[in-house]
């Protein structure tokens, strides 16, 4: 009687912990397999990022936008707008380090950042460091994706 006490209560347990896993990753296929950070490849990237850069007191808000470079197959390319103004980008991703050039004029760099892709994120998280090349300030900077429309 014991023992299927037990076993009732495992079964029941193991249930609410898939259920809750499904609806934190609804927005994967349902054949995709959630990568580890360091198998995140640029192409995993493509598509519309949250950014945020810790500024001291405030945090600035942009939206980027990543797709494959035109130059470069295996890298990333894109956008990068915040405040009405839009920059260019381009980086890649390799081992789950993350680095993008970012230049508002299109010919200089005005902006690095460095970072990682979040370990359990599913390639849909990445933190790190952006800098300012002008005055050479550093700020720590989240990427997120944004969630799925239903």
């Amino acid at each position: 009687m014991m023992t299927i006490r037990v076993a009732i209560l495992f079964v029941a347990i193991f249930s609410l912990s898939i259920t809750a896993w499904a609806q934190n990753h609804a927005d994967l296929p349902a054949n995709a397999a959630c990568p580890a950070a360091a198998d995140v490849d640029s192409q995993r990237l493509y598509g519309p990022w949250q950014a945020q850069v810790d500024a001291g007191a405030a945090a600035r808000q942009a939206t980027l936008t990543l797709a494959q470079n035109p130059r470069y197959s295996g890298s990333l390319g894109g956008t990068i707008v915040r405040g009405g103004t839009t920059a260019q980008v381009a980086g890649d991703v390799d081992d789950g380090a993350f680095t993008l050039e970012e230049s508002s004029d299109g010919r200089t760099i005005t902006a690095t950042w460095t970072g990682e892709v979040v370990e359990g994120s599913c390639g849909r998280e990445i933190r790190g460091t952006w800098k300012d090349v002008a005055d050479q300030s550093t700020h720590d900077f989240v990427l997120r994706r944004p969630p799925n429309p239903p």
